[in-house]
């Protein structure tokens, strides 16, 4: 009896010594996950383009290509030195200002990854700043909520070239709670007009592994989770409440300029001032009365934050 039970204890310790050798093997051939790492390095200059219509019926509110109207052709260089680019207007206290026009956009910023080695307090070098929308999609804007993108010490610039790769190698982000204006425009396009000596060089970025152009006004610093806004007072050739009246018609100007009476009620030193303009319509019966703040709100208002409008003051004269 105690040979059986002997015997029974050794083949019971040689199956769980087996057991624990295959387990073993097992353990030895399973690899271990590695950690995802980022692909080559792309060089933005030979690197796909993407192709930007800002006057698609997707795109535009105000500006629409009709056919008739003149707007640029989709993907198109857009010189923004001329109408109905440019307009120019008056300041508060009644002083000239020059001002793009880059359409309706909302008070929700889209996202812009901005890519920053673990440890250092500056942007990675060479390195194209990311987004995810382009004018026409839904979700785009002019004004992006800047996010801190962490990589390894070891990133080489350009290596990653779409939000979808920031995700799937797990990247940490943080929303700074910087905004930032910059239109999507067409490669080739121009905007040679800035304030305070800021660069007027259009910029290269990455969407979705193509290389997208935007331009970049600074004019003023913008903070927050949504984009402020600023009043402005137009008057238009023909008063919206009239047939072919409003936007179409064009502003008022005084005879043989382009000065318009248009009144921005900030300007870039002002600590309230924003490049995305609450636009308030008031009647062209007022037009040669209106020459500064005071004056346009005290002209017959015809109608109240109509539309939130892109335009930054790039001239005060």
């Amino acid at each position: 009896m105690r040979t059986h039970i002997a015997m029974n204890g050794m083949l019971l310790l040689g199956v769980l010594a087996l057991a624990s050798c295959k387990k073993d093997e097992e353990e030895m051939m399973t690899p271990t996950p590695s950690t995802p790492t980022a692909g080559p390095a792309v060089d933005p200059a030979t690197a796909a383009r993407v192709a930007v219509d800002r006057f698609s019926p997707e795109a535009g509110t105000l500006m629409v290509r009709d056919g008739s109207n003149g707007l640029p052709a989709a993907n198109t260089p857009i010189n923004y030195d001329q109408a109905p680019f440019i307009t120019e207007g008056l300041g508060p206290a009644g002083q000239m200002v020059s001002y793009y026009n880059f359409d309706v956009q909302s008070t929700t910023p889209a996202p812009i990854w901005v890519l920053f080695r673990s440890g250092d307090a500056d942007p990675v070098a060479g390195q194209l700043n990311i987004i995810d929308k382009i004018p026409g999609e839904a979700g785009y804007n002019d004004f992006w909520s800047v996010r801190k993108v962490t990589v390894p010490a070891d990133y080489v610039a350009n290596s990653v070239t779409s939000y979808a790769e920031i995700v799937s190698l797990g990247y940490g982000i943080e929303n700074t709670g910087i905004l930032v204006n910059c239109p999507v425009v067409p490669e080739g396009s121009t905007a040679s007009m800035r304030l305070n000596g800021e660069s007027n060089a259009i910029v290269q970025g990455w969407y979705k592994d193509k290389v997208v152009h935007y331009f970049s006004f600074m004019e003023h610093p913008l903070m927050g989770s949504a984009v402020p806004t600023s009043p402005i007072h137009v008057m238009f050739n023909i008063n919206p409440d009239q047939s072919g009246g409003g936007p179409a018609s064009g502003f008022v100007v005084e005879p043989g300029t382009m000065q318009t009476h248009n009144v921005v009620a900030t300007v870039p030193a002002d600590a309230t001032y924003s490049p995305l303009w609450r636009v308030q319509v008031i009647d062209n019966a007022d037009f040669s009365a209106v020459m500064n703040l005071s004056t346009a709100q005290a002209a017959t208002n015809l109608a109240m934050n109509v539309a939130n409008v892109n335009c930054p003051i790039v001239a005060i004269n």
